[in-house]
């Protein structure tokens, strides 16, 4: 997170949308950016990292489905989240397909979104402290290895040098 805010992009070709949603994430603390297109996101993504995306299901340039894979892969991974106004069994079950972490409905209900949010952010942090322990297990781990190595090697150089 860039200066402890979570960073939120959001995705939709509606203007009012793109501003009210702004306003409430501003207000919560988010770091926001907003942009009209599934080719603006990609830049977008590219440029900054942004712990979620609120993508809008249909963009004038691509599906939000087909966004999902093309948006820059961070680690943490991106939390994708489709926001539809044209609810279906078959976007729901494409959006999971194509990897959304979660389906909204509009007009959504802003308390639910946002606990979506905070939930998708909260585990964010979870996988990441775990990613960190792991990256610390291993660095020690493999210290001690060539530490061993290291000391195994010395021995067997003397005696060679003796010979």
């Amino acid at each position: 997170m860039l200066n402890g805010k979570a960073g939120i992009l959001i995705i939709d070709d509606d203007a009012g949308i793109r501003k009210t949603l702004s306003k409430i994430l501003d207000r919560e603390g988010y770091f926001v950016r907003d942009v009209e297109n599934g080719q603006q996101a990609i830049a977008a993504s590219k440029e900054r990292f942004f712990n979620v995306a609120l993508i809008d299901i249909r963009l004038p340039d691509i599906e939000g489905t087909k966004l999902l894979d093309k948006l820059e892969e961070t680690e943490p991974k991106m939390v994708k989240i489709i926001v539809t106004g044209f609810p279906s069994l078959q976007n729901a079950i494409e959006a999971v397909n194509q990897g959304a972490d979660g389906y909204i409905l509009k007009p959504f209900d802003v308390k639910e979104l946002l606990k979506m949010i905070e939930n998708h952010l909260k585990k964010q942090e979870e996988d990441l402290e775990y990613t960190q322990e792991r990256v610390t297990e291993y660095i020690t781990t493999r210290v001690k290895q060539l530490e061993l190595e290291k000391t195994q090697e010395q021995p067997s150089r003397k005696s060679q040098e003796q010979h």
